[in-house]
């Protein structure tokens, strides 16, 4: 694989600045057999129908229509939007389930932090945050109290993966927000960027999620962006030998050097982690590994271990296939740890607040 432009891209950003540590949330991909007639046939449980493709088919039709109207505003606006509400999802449904507790704000003189306040998320980009506000605001405004923060994250994450040329997927809804968001659940649910490969697979076993969906969902890093502090040990001191990593390209070696220094670098550069199309959400992602092109030392891995390269070398050769197992990925990424009903949930009027309908 050549390697074009020969310069590669530096970005500088006036404020604390995204990282889309895939916190690669994944979940065991098979086929859905959902029809469209699922909202009328969903069983029932515990008194509450299942998550559907149309559980808001009478009580809010338009909600795909109303959310798609603000993501593509701020897409124009504001494109940073796209790859943070993204990572907003990920962090989301890590770290207690798909329930939109990383959205709750701590409340003035309480002493325990909530999730968006934890070591682990300190990164988050505060456009992913106001998409969602957007979206809630709208959404109640033709249909109050009926539509949770939760299927809004979820279905804002789907547009912004299409707007930047990814797949279109359908999204389950019928989730309901959680009551609870703490930082101290946090640390350890988190995937970091120099997380070794069995770190990450041990993680992801515990939630029951496959390796196969790891690898296909480490493929959003395609419009991911790193700071310095998360790739500086592979630049000068790969595992403590005083030298860089030996699967880094030379060239990409020599232009990171050049916009993060050994010390005294910026806080503010970031490099993107996709360094050939980095605006784009495409396969390229899965190229640039076996080109010795990944930023993270996580990625590197996946090329690297024999336990991940197929997988690597599968979706780098067909687009089609990446895209049809990331659309897969995601929605069952979708359904960890959903909250039904009053009993275990909540649908929040306003997002950052705990204490809805």
């Amino acid at each position: 694989m050549s390697l074009s432009p020969p310069h590669f891209p530096r970005i500088t950003c006036s404020s604390s600045t995204f990282f889309i540590v895939i916190t690669i949330l994944s979940v065991t991909i098979f086929p859905c057999s959902a029809k469209s007639s699922d909202a009328a046939s969903a069983t029932h449980r515990g008194g509450h129908r299942q998550m559907s493709y149309e559980y808001y088919s009478k009580s809010c039709p338009q909600v795909e229509q109303l959310v798609g109207s603000v993501t593509g505003q701020q897409f124009k606006d504001a494109p940073i939007s796209g790859p943070a509400t993204i990572r907003l999802f990920f962090h989301d449904c890590f770290v207690q389930g798909c329930d939109a507790s990383i959205l709750i704000d701590t409340k003035p003189g309480n002493k325990e932090l909530v999730e968006k306040d934890a070591f682990d998320n300190r990164d988050l980009r505060l456009e992913g945050f106001e998409t969602i506000d957007k979206a809630k605001s709208l959404v109640e405004s033709k249909c109050p109290g009926v539509v949770s923060c939760a299927d809004i994250l979820t279905i804002a994450a789907r547009d912004f993966v299409h707007l930047a040329g990814g797949p279109y997927y359908q999204v389950k809804k019928g989730r309901w927000d959680g009551r609870i968001s703490t930082a101290s659940n946090v640390s350890g649910n988190i995937p970091k960027p120099n997380s070794t490969l069995d770190h990450l697979i041990t993680l992801f076993a515990t939630k029951g999620l496959t390796i196969e969906d790891m690898v296909t969902l480490s493929g959003a890093h395609t419009i991911g962006f790193a700071h310095c502090e998360h790739f500086l040990g592979r630049l000068y001191n790969y595992s403590g030998t005083s030298k860089p990593d030996p699967y880094v390209d030379p060239r990409l070696l020599k232009s990171l050097r050049m916009s993060c220094p050994e010390h005294g670098w910026n806080p503010d550069v970031i490099s993107p982690v996709d360094v050939t199309t980095p605006f784009l959400f495409d396969h390229a992602y899965y190229g640039n590994l076996e080109a010795r092109l990944g930023l993270l030392a996580s990625d590197e891995a996946l090329f690297i271990d024999q336990r991940t390269r197929p997988i690597v070398l599968e979706l780098g050769n067909d687009k089609g296939k990446f895209f049809q197992m990331f659309g897969a990925a995601m929605e069952k990424m979708g359904s960890i740890g959903v909250k039904r009903g009053r009993k275990h949930g909540e649908k929040r009027k306003v997002c950052r607040v705990h204490g809805g309908v």
